[in-house]
């Protein structure tokens, strides 16, 4: 039987392994993020995850929404990241692509949806950890 090897990545106080599928939308889910835009919003979000050591798994724009699979130091926290990710595309998009003021009164919807991926199934750890008192 073949084992599954989970990658850890470490900074000076924690070993951790923290993936993430994250998704949001722009304000109504308007198609806005084609023409250019989704190819500087991939920049933007390099960027970021570039300044806080995140290392996206996986990416993809489409026109009403994101995708994004990474990798946060929990120290960092996802909920910052998305924040800064968020603040930051809104804040640049809207400068560098005016058609968006006109269409959007922000650009990013104030929700969006995040679940851990990897590691053990969930029964697996619970088992573990019940059998811990016998060990």
């Amino acid at each position: 039987m073949k084992k599954h090897l989970i990658s850890y990545k470490s900074n000076l106080n924690i070993v951790f392994s923290c993936k993430y599928h994250v998704i949001w939308c722009p304000k109504y889910r308007r198609k806005v993020l084609e023409n250019g835009i989704d190819v500087r919003l991939k920049e933007i979000i390099i960027d970021i995850c570039n300044e806080t050591k995140s290392e996206i798994l996986e990416m993809e724009i489409m026109p009403d929404h994101v995708h994004l699979l990474i990798e946060v130091d929990p120290q960092y926290g996802i909920h910052k990241l998305i924040k800064k990710i968020k603040g930051r595309s809104s804040n640049f998009l809207r400068k560098e692509f005016p058609r968006l003021k006109s269409r959007l009164p922000t650009l990013w919807s104030n929700s969006y949806f995040v679940i851990t991926v990897g590691g053990a199934p969930l029964e697996i750890i619970k088992k573990y950890i019940e059998e811990q008192k016998y060990v």
